[in-house]
């Protein structure tokens, strides 16, 4: 009779998995999707592409169809012909973590781009981070100090808070994003430069971060001229790099700039895998994607450390029903909408309180400081209603109190909404001068 140990053992060696196939060939290149076969591989596995040649190249598995692999390329695939290699370097996508990563500046697979050694890191996580479960997060009921008047007295915003900074291009978004990054109070700093001007990266880390901010931040740069892929790994290590800090029970700002352009790669991927569109062109993966990734944000569990987010959006041609706009909407915990009408009125930061909303701010003050910033939007928004009656003489004074009030306390305001971008004020300062503002 034969043993019942090594009955299992054999029947659990005859049932196993075959070992996946470590390399193929090259059948197909149409635009930057690589076609293989002869290679078992999962989604996020990384492949070299080897050309008869000699040239070579990575490229992550994106997609799959029967036997066949789908690739997209970290760069041109230049030199690579039919009957390529194509040989299996990782079959997950992972990175590793550690202190050392503070005051550097990465690609999108985490190696320097500021021409130092490699950061030694000992800690190795998914790229893809961990769920949080929805009733572990612990509530976000402290105030974020941000420095900015507007932001502070109107739209107060509190740790954990995910926040959008939704405008056309022009108006002033990467002014304000270097002043809540220099303002901000914040024990870690990761900022996500995707799919912008590559110009900007230095820009961003003379004029907003400086040598005391970069020592105590981490910047991912992929701008756009890098392929889509590394576009979305660059976003994905932001995030993993804000969580691992996180976990460490540190309170983070993670900054991204942009939204939109981690959508614009994904619809170049799924486009590419032959994703049907949908509005504007936007496959589905790209509506899965972006709620899952401001989901990675918020408060840690139980508490522990915090994720403030705040994602700028291009609203293109200045369309606030935009699909990505719409989705980023619905997503974030509030938003802050910025007028072109005021940039070109040289008001700035050119934040449009009509349009501007958080979503915690009445968890965050006291019932007569949300009552009094109530009570300044209402007279700012009444004013913008009849501004066209107001100019042409129509109004006549003492019909509307409200609207004479509004005009009276209009350039106070306006003085108030508008700021310095190397001058910031406190949260307590920015409610007093709101009392102040109102005559109360």
């Amino acid at each position: 009779m034969m043993d019942f140990d090594a009955e299992v053992g054999h029947l659990v060696q005859d049932v196993r998995a075959p070992e996946p196939q470590r390399s193929g060939t090259l059948v197909r290149l149409v635009g930057m999707r690589l076609e293989t076969r002869g290679i078992m591989a999962p989604l996020g596995a990384c492949c070299e592409v080897r050309g008869q040649m000699g040239h070579s190249v990575e490229a992550e598995v994106v997609g799959f169809n029967d036997q066949t692999l789908y690739l997209m390329p970290f760069t041109d695939p230049v030199g690579i012909g039919p009957g390529a290699s194509v040989r299996l370097i990782s079959s997950s996508a992972q990175v590793r973590l550690g202190p050392a990563l503070l005051g550097r500046i990465l690609d999108g697979r985490g190696e320097p781009l500021d021409g130092k050694p490699a950061p030694i890191c000992e800690d190795v996580l998914s790229l893809h981070g961990r769920l949080i479960n929805p009733m572990e997060r612990g509530p976000i009921n402290q105030v974020l100090d941000v420095g900015v008047k507007a932001i502070n007295g109107m739209l107060t915003l509190g740790r954990g808070q995910r926040l959008g900074l939704i405008a056309g291009s022009g108006v002033g978004k990467s002014v304000l994003l270097g002043m809540l990054t220099r303002f901000t109070e914040a024990d870690v700093v990761v900022i996500g430069l995707i799919g912008e001007r590559g110009r900007e990266v230095q820009a961003f880390i003379e004029e907003s971060l400086g040598a005391e901010g970069l020592a105590k931040s981490v910047l991912v740069a992929a701008p756009a001229n890098v392929s889509p892929v590394l576009r979305l790994k660059a976003t994905h290590m932001t995030h993993v790099i804000a969580e691992y800090f996180r976990d460490q029970g540190k309170n983070v700002l993670m900054l991204v700039d942009s939204l939109t352009r981690v959508a614009h790669a994904q619809r170049e991927i799924g486009l590419a895998i032959g994703e049907p569109p949908t509005a504007k062109g936007y496959p589905p993966s790209v509506f899965a994607l972006l709620p899952n990734l401001i989901e990675r944000a918020g408060v840690g569990r139980h508490g522990h450390g915090s994720i403030t987010a705040i994602y700028t959006v291009l609203a293109e041609g200045d369309d606030g029903n935009d699909p990505i706009v719409d989705i980023a909407r619905a997503s974030l915990d509030g938003q802050v909408m910025l007028s072109r009408k005021l940039a070109d009125a040289a008001h700035y930061p050119a934040i449009d309180l009509n349009g501007s909303i958080s979503r915690v701010m009445q968890n965050l003050l006291s019932p007569i400081d949300l009552k009094r910033a109530n009570r300044f939007r209402r007279l700012w928004s009444i004013y913008q209603q009849n501004q066209d009656l107001i100019q042409v003489g129509a109004y006549e004074a003492g019909s509307n109190p409200e609207l004479d009030a509004a005009i009276r306390l209009r350039p106070v305001m306006e003085q108030f909404l508008q700021q310095d971008m190397h001058s910031p004020l406190s949260f307590s300062e920015c409610l007093a001068t709101v009392a102040h503002v109102l005559d109360e």
